[in-house]
C-alpha cells in the first residue's frame, strides 16, 4: 500500500477519534468507522462487532470495558428525529473488529495496524502493516499446504510422500536447493519449517505454487506420488520463471525473523493494547 494512501487513511481515522470528557480515554463510534472499514450495511458491521465481542470474552477480558452500546438521535429529511443504535469502541475494541475483517482489503489491512499501536507515527504503522502482511501470508500457506496434504492423502500419498513432494517443489522454486539445503543455508534447525523464516514474497510464491497444485490435482484427478510430484514441480518452476523475469531469485533473498517470535510479539502487544486502551465509563457516569 502506498504511503500517500496510508497517510490519507490515517488522517481519516484520526479525525474520527474522540475522547471521554475528564477521562482521557480515546474512543471511536462504530457508525463513524463503518464506512472507512468498507462495510456498506450496518447489519453486516454488527456481525463483525459481535465477533469482536466474542473474541474479547474468549481472551479473558470484559467486553463492557471496551464496547459500550449507546443510542443516538439522527435527523430525518423531514426534520424529525429517530433513535439509532451505536457503539462506543476503545482502541482495543476497534482493533478486534479490524482483526475480524478481510486483510486483503486495503482499509482492513490498514486498520489492523492503525488500531494495534498507540502511536500515530506513520512509519510505525507501515512497519506494523509489513509484519501483519507476513503473518497473513504465512497463515495462508499453512492452510494451502494443509489442504494439499489432506487432498493427496486420499489419492495414495502419505505424510512422508507429502514431505518429498514439498521438498522437490522447493528445489524447483529455489534453483535446485531442496528444503533441507535451504535450511542449512539459513541455519534453521531440522524441526522448524523453512517457511517460518522466509520473506513475505517467497512465502507468497510458495503459496501460489501450492494453490496451483491443489487446483490441478482436483481438476485433472491426479493420483499417486509421481503424478502429483510432477505437477507440483512444474508449478514451482512456473512461479520461479515469473520471479526470474523480474530479476528475483528466491534462494538469494535473505531470511527474516522467526515467524513464531513475531506471533508471540503480536500476542504481547495485544495484551498491552488492552491495558493501554483504558476502560469506557459506565452508562451512569457517561451521562453525568
Amino acid at each position: 500500500m502506498k504511503s500517500e494512501i496510508i497517510q490519507k487513511m490515517q488522517s481519516k481515522f484520526d479525525d474520527l477519534a474522540q475522547t471521554v470528557p475528564n477521562e482521557g480515554i480515546e474512543f471511536w463510534f462504530a457508525r463513524d468507522i463503518q464506512e472507512p472499514l468498507n462495510y456498506a450495511r450496518w447489519e453486516n458491521f454488527m456481525t463483525a462487532i459481535k465477533r469482536a465481542i466474542e473474541s474479547c470474552e474468549t481472551t479473558g477480558y470484559d467486553p463492557n470495558n471496551h464496547f459500550r452500546g449507546v443510542t443516538k438521535m439522527v435527523k430525518l429529511g423531514s426534520g424529525a428525529e429517530r433513535p439509532i443504535e451505536d457503539f462506543m469502541l476503545t482502541r482495543y475494541a476497534a482493533y478486534l473488529i479490524a482483526q475480524n475483517g478481510d486483510p486483503r482489503k486495503e482499509a482492513i489491512a490498514f486498520a489492523q495496524s492503525y488500531f494495534a499501536i498507540q502511536t500515530r507515527k506513520q512509519e510505525l504503522i507501515e512497519d506494523r502493516m509489513r509484519l501483519q502482511a507476513r503473518l497473513e501470508a504465512r497463515e495462508r500457506l499453512r492452510e494451502s499446504e494443509k489442504t494439499l496434504s489432506q487432498n493427496i492423502y486420499e489419492r495414495g500419498v502419505d505424510d512422508a510422500g507429502f514431505g518429498r513432494i514439498r521438498s522437490k517443489g522447493d528445489a524447483a522454486l529455489f534453483g535446485g536447493n531442496t528444503t533441507q539445503a535451504m535450511k542449512n543455508k539459513f541455519g534453521i534447525t531440522q524441526t522448524r519449517p523453512l517457511a517460518d523464516f522466509l520473506p513475505t514474497l517467497t512465502i507468497a510464491a510458495k503459496n501460489l505454487a501450492t494453490e496451483m497444485t491443489n487446483h490441478n490435482v482436483n481438476q485433472d484427478n491426479l493420483n499417486g506420488e509421481p503424478a502429483i510430484t510432477h505437477e507440483h514441480v512444474q508449478n514451482n518452476q512456473s512461479v520461479r520463471e515469473m520471479l526470474d523475469q523480474r530479476g528475483i531469485q528466491p534462494e538469494r533473498l535473505p531470511p527474516e525473523e522467526d515467524i513464531k517470535k513475531l506471533e508471540r510479539r503480536v500476542k504481547s502487544d495485544e495484551k498491552k493494547l488492552e491495558k493501554q486502551s483504558g476502560r469506557l465509563p459506565t452508562p451512569e457516569n457517561l451521562n453525568n
